[in-house]
């Protein structure tokens, strides 16, 4: 099975070899019929600790690194 790929903007990057990513998707409501935004934080690893506040990035799944670490960082878009 291939490995899920999401597209995110970093809003911390305050730990070691760590970054939390904002994934926001949008979807259309059942009922409604009105476009829905959601968002969703993922922990993520940076080996060298590359990427800074404010950047546009890729993250995947990988096996757990940590308590809370199951993405790692691929890179950056548009760059």
């Amino acid at each position: 099975m291939p490995k899920r790929l999401m597209q995110g903007v970093v809003v911390s990057d305050k730990g070691d070899k760590s970054v939390v990513v904002k994934v926001e998707r949008t979807f259309l409501h059942p009922l409604l019929r009105k476009t829905v935004r959601r968002s969703k934080r993922y922990h993520a690893h940076d080996e060298g600790n590359a990427f800074k506040t404010g950047e546009v990035v890729t993250i995947q799944e990988c096996p757990p690194k940590s308590k809370l670490k199951r993405w790692e960082v691929v890179g950056r878009v548009g760059a």
